[in-house]
Parts: structure tokens; C-alpha cells; sequence
């Protein structure tokens, strides 16, 4: 389960970033200031940071060094695009640089290649007789190609990267959609439903009463 950081602090650029991420595959979470994302690194793993270097409380070479403390790699992610910011975030302990305005396909290719440096990359996901190749972004079923749609794909990843761990509703709606959840439209139940249905996975996403959905195996 690769589980990555975002700390910036421009809540679209954050949004962008997490909901193109989620849909390669990863799980993410998010930080605005650089208080908050060293709080984060203290209580959760992650295999990697995209940190931008001007942040709100301490700056994003001050947080660099709480992740090298830690061993997780950071890709720096700024509008500081001059070589010699460059060199210095690399100087420092960065990966990699990027800088504003970016593709997002160099984005994730870049994130790809960290990973695999520090073998934590996995690009097919399997559990029971399901197989999630998170490059190429299919889904099969004993072999046999099954058709989803963008939203179910995100969601069945999600579970697959969560095995056995109850996920709040909130989290789902968050990951898969972005946004602020809201419960009116039933859109989390609805699409779980019909993900469950496609792969025969009624026995194993449970429902956890007024939280969310587990993933049981």
C-alpha cells in the first residue's frame, strides 16, 4: 500500500494533485502548513512526500528534514523553478524537483520512479481471484476482464490498498470524489453496491453500521 503524503498549501493545486494520484492508485492524504504535515509524519508511515517549499508555519526545507529523519523520500513540488533553488533542494536530500506549472503525467512518472527506487512501488494488486494492475488500469476476475466505471475502479482500489480496515464514509468520499462529504445522495452506498455486484464481493465489503464499509477477507 503506497500511502503518500501532499503538503501544499493551495487547497486546488492539493485537490488536483491527490485526486490524479488516487486515481493511479495511491492513497493519499493531505497537509496545508508545515506544522501539519510534521505532526503527520510523527503519527502515520508514508512512503513518500510531495512537499512544496514555501508553506504556511515552517518551510518546506525544515519539514525535508523531518521526512529524511524518518526515511521517506520527498519529491519537492514548488513555484521556484530557478536552478540554483533546484540544487539546493536536491543538495538537501530531495529526490526530485518539480516545478509550477507541471504536467501531471510527468507528475506521476516521477513518483513512479522514486518509488521504485525505494521498492515500494506495486503495480498489480490482487486479492481472492481479483487482479488490479494500477498501471494499465484494468480489472480481472478469474482471468476475465471486468468493465468499471472510473469511480468504481478508484473505489475498489481503495479497498484492495485497505484490506480489513474499516473505511468512514467520509474517507471514501474524500478519496474517490474529493470534496466535503455529504450523505444526502447516498453516492458512497450506491457505487459500493454496484462494485459489489460486478465482482461478487457481497461477502466481503460489509457494511459497518452509520460508519462506513470493510473490506473483509
Amino acid at each position: 500500500m503506497n500511502r503518500i503524503l501532499i503538503v501544499e498549501d493551495e487547497e486546488a493545486i492539493s485537490t488536483l494533485i491527490r485526486l490524479n494520484l488516487a486515481r493511479a492508485g495511491y492513497q493519499c492524504e493531505t497537509a496545508f502548513d508545515g506544522v501539519e504535515a510534521a505532526n503527520l509524519m510523527q503519527e502515520r508511515s508514508y512512503d513518500l512526500v510531495l512537499l512544496d517549499v514555501m508553506l504556511p508555519g515552517i518551510n518546506g526545507y525544515e519539514v525535508l528534514e523531518y521526512a529524511k529523519a524518518l526515511g521517506i523520500p520527498v519529491i519537492f513540488l514548488t513555484a521556484m523553478g530557478e536552478t540554483e533553488q533546484k540544487v539546493k533542494g536536491l543538495m538537501a536530500g530531495a529526490e526530485d524537483y518539480i516545478a509550477k506549472p507541471f504536467e501531471l503525467t510527468e507528475l506521476l512518472a516521477r513518483v513512479t520512479t522514486v518509488l521504485r527506487r525505494y521498492n515500494k512501488t506495486t503495480q498489480h494488486l490482487r486479492f481472492l481471484d481479483i487482479e488490479i494492475d494500477t498501471e494499465a488500469m484494468t480489472v480481472t476476475k478469474g482471468g476475465e476482464p471486468v468493465k468499471l466505471t472510473h469511480k468504481e475502479y478508484d473505489l475498489l482500489v481503495l479497498f484492495a490498498r485497505n484490506q480489513n480496515r474499516t473505511l468512514y464514509r467520509e474517507t471514501i468520499y474524500e478519496n474517490v470524489w474529493g470534496g466535503e462529504y455529504s450523505d444526502r445522495g447516498r453516492t458512497v452506498d450506491l457505487h459500493v453496491h454496484r462494485l459489489k455486484k460486478k465482482l461478487d464481493l457481497e461477502e466481503h465489503i460489509v457494511a459497518m453500521y452509520k460508519i462506513g464499509y470493510r473490506l473483509e477477507l
